[in-house]
């Protein structure tokens, strides 16, 4: 769904379960006995955003249709018994959230249309006896997360005040109430569907993440506004709860902890149930973090958390800055074996949450709007400068990389600046052209939207490529549907005809984002090998890269 995937599983009361497979999209129900039935034609289309009908007769979810004309989504419902899927609600180009009321009379859902992202507006639908009326939101407002608090009204995420905050909403339109109005945030982007940032305890509080860049854990009183954050040792959480009685389930990070199912009891105590790591290195080559603020040239500050290398007594160390993706991701203080194994081997790293990042309000989001590539790019070299300045890094070994949308800004940045000493793109962007016709549906409409009424060539990194300042590594899998592997071939032709050394490596099977484990290690050892070079090491123990 989407190419990002959301909760394409529900656990049934019977002890059953339903599910998608991969391999086919189509759904799956498996009994407590373990027998298997199908539940959907064998069509291709996608399911997601899974939840039960208040009858429980049927999953409803969002579906996404594809079509020799297009695209097509809508909300659906699915028999568990099977039978034929029946259309709930249609005509938007993208749907999310479908939640039904208590007693099952009112639904509520999340639409929205091109070129607008989910970040940018949304429209809080209620549907009843076949009629559909917008609740709130709109081309300027973002709507997330609807839970029904009762029969007649809902909690709802908006940021209508700059910030994601929490409100109750009276489903008659009646009233619209605030219930913790501060500048932080409580949710993230719509990347990914099916996931609630907030859920009702049994006492009628709500368990919420909020924060500003990292998200906490805490309870809000709703008739009060009191905000109490929990005693945990986790600093980042996954935008998604569970919540049930006094226990709420989440997945949570910190610097020294690795991303893990944790539940937490509101009355005290919480348990680690499972880690995805068995053993870690040892705590001192785990670096942590602080947070760096510049200002770049524009006057905007700009924050970043930095990683510094395990040894220090040598004065000024090589840095790699780290630009995300997105662009509207953002960066936290979750354990990142990645980065240490750069800040082990003497390289340190600074985490860029630069112009268009969420978690610093829809102001700093739309920082990016009309100007990618160039509020961007003024961040991270505002980092860059401030590392050299401080005495952290030095000046003439300092490298950026990115990946997706965070590699068209590395990309950019050694096109337009001489900052940078090395440079590495994972599956970056480096053209506008075609991208609306090669990439997928979700994000077919947001890269114009990004650059505005400018002429494309005058930014993309591919057009200015005879200006590249500094050695690239660009790192493709041919799998991509997102950033297809012509962004990465077309740039490595042109440093090949500038005469700027480069490497180019290409990963059959892989995607947007790598999994394999050989991928992942292979492209590791291929950076330090590259930032050796760059730099005037030689890393012992890694099979040399060869630059063309």
């Amino acid at each position: 769904m989407h190419e990002y995937g959301g909760r394409s599983y529900l656990a049934l009361p019977d002890g059953g379960f339903v599910f998608v497979k991969e391999d086919d999209q189509r759904m799956y129900r498996t009994s407590a006995d373990g027998q298997v039935t199908v539940l959907t034609p064998d069509d291709g289309a996608r399911y997601a955003d899974f939840t039960l009908s208040p009858d429980g007769t049927e999953v409803w979810c969002v579906r996404e249709s594809e079509h020799a004309e297009g695209v097509t989504r809508a909300v659906v419902a699915v028999p568990l018994a099977g039978g034929e899927v029946r259309v709930l609600v249609a005509g938007a180009d993208f749907y999310a959230c479908p939640t039904a009321s208590p007693d099952g009379r009112r639904l509520v859902v999340l639409s929205w249309n091109h070129p607008q992202m989910p970040w940018d507006g949304t429209c809080l639908q209620l549907v009843q006896d076949g009629t559909t009326v917008t609740l709130l939101g709109g081309p300027g407002e973002s709507v997330l997360a609807p839970v029904w608090k009762d029969d007649s009204s809902l909690y709802v995420i908006s940021d209508r005040s700059g910030w994601w905050n929490l409100y109750e909403l009276a489903v008659d339109g009646s009233a619209l109430r605030p219930l913790c109005p501060i500048d932080e945030e409580f949710a993230q982007p719509l990347w990914e569907l099916g996931g609630r940032p907030y859920g009702i305890l049994e006492d009628g509080r709500l368990a919420v993440l909020h924060g500003r860049g990292d998200q906490r854990l805490a309870v809000l009183d709703p008739e009060d506004g009191t905000l109490q954050d929990l005693d945990l040792p986790y600093t980042t959480w996954h935008p998604a709860l569970a919540v049930s009685g006094s226990l709420i389930a989440g997945t949570a990070a910190a610097p020294d902890l690795p991303w893990s199912l944790v539940t937490v009891d509101v009355a005290g105590g919480w348990t680690p149930v499972a880690t995805p790591v068995a053993d870690l290195p040892d705590p001192i080559h785990l670096p942590r973090p602080s947070e760096l603020v510049a200002r770049g040239r524009s006057g905007r500050s700009v924050s970043a958390y930095v990683y510094p290398p395990s040894d220090t007594s040598a004065g000024p160390a090589p840095y790699v800055v780290f630009v995300h993706g997105g662009p509207t991701g953002h960066v936290g203080t979750d354990l990142d074996l990645g980065k240490a194994f750069f800040t082990s081997r003497g390289i340190g790293v600074a985490d860029v949450n630069y112009a268009g990042s969420s978690g610093y309000g829809r102001a700093h989001r739309e920082r990016l709007r009309g100007q990618w590539g160039v509020a961007d790019v003024e961040d991270v070299v505002a980092i860059a400068e401030e590392l050299a300045r401080a005495g952290l890094a030095d000046p003439a070994r300092i490298a950026v990389r990115g990946g997706s949308a965070g590699g068209w800004t590395v990309l950019a940045a050694i096109t337009a600046t001489r900052v940078f000493s090395a440079a590495t793109s994972y599956y970056g962007l480096s053209t506008v052209e075609g991208f609306s016709e090669e990439s997928h549906d979700f994000e077919s409409r947001y890269v114009s939207e990004l650059i505005g009424p400018v002429d494309p060539s005058t930014r993309e990194p591919l057009a200015r490529a005879h200006l590249t300042s500094c050695p690239v590594l660009l790192l493709q899998g041919l799998d991509d549907p997102v950033v297809p592997p012509s962004q990465s071939t077309r740039f490595a032709d042109a440093l090949k005809r500038a005469g700027m050394p480069y490497a180019y490596l290409e990963f059959p099977g892989e995607s947007h984002g790598f999994r394999k484990q050989e991928t992942i290690i292979r492209c590791l050892e291929a950076e330090l090998s590259f930032y050796g070079q760059c730099f005037g090491f030689t890393p012992p123990g890694i099979p040399p890269l060869d630059l063309a």
